[in-house]
């Protein structure tokens, strides 16, 4: 009996149908993470790629290595090629980790938020509840570079925000 090795489980046409344009950022990235994770190079997006190794390396990290290479530049390709052309030009320089990265950073805020919110009532029904003050924090510590002078004010004028209505003007300033 005969085993076929080759994979009938293609998934990589499900980026192929919808590119990439910007406002559909987190439908295109939910379904790489699914191609990446069918495929078993989900840590390309999640690691940087390592430090180049010695020449005496052993053998084994050598081959680490070019593995996570090689595995990054088919992944940034995949990316680009799913992506709009507009797109394609401002991250055609970068690897698939920095390239996910940035794309990241442009995100809307609302998902991310919604997402820290169920994070942390989820920790209030395993019993370990966050203070009013420390689920904002987090949340504040956990957006993007982009909304510092948000942050910034925010603190300044020292608000006492529901989780929602944070949600609620970050939306409105974004």
């Amino acid at each position: 009996m005969t085993v076929n090795t080759t994979s009938t489980f293609y998934l990589r046409s499900i980026l192929e149908k919808e590119k990439l344009f910007g406002n559909n950022f987190l439908d295109w990235y939910r379904n790489l993470i699914i191609v990446l994770t069918q495929e078993k190079k989900l840590y390309v997006l999640e690691q940087p790629l390592p430090v180049l190794p010695h020449e005496n390396a052993t053998r084994d990290k050598r081959d680490t290595y070019r593995k996570h290479q090689d595995d990054a530049v088919n992944i940034g390709c995949l990316m680009l090629a799913t992506m709009g052309s507009e797109l394609q030009k401002q991250h055609e320089n970068m690897g698939a980790y920095d390239m996910i990265a940035k794309l990241i950073e442009g995100s809307p805020v609302g998902p991310h938020v919604l997402k820290m919110i169920g994070y942390m009532e989820t920790l209030g029904r395993l019993r370990f509840p966050l203070g009013q003050e420390l689920a904002t924090d987090l949340i504040l510590q956990s957006l993007p570079d982009s909304y510092s002078q948000f942050v910034m004010n925010y603190n300044m004028r020292d608000y006492n925000k529901l989780l929602l209505e944070l949600l609620s003007i970050l939306r409105t300033c974004e």
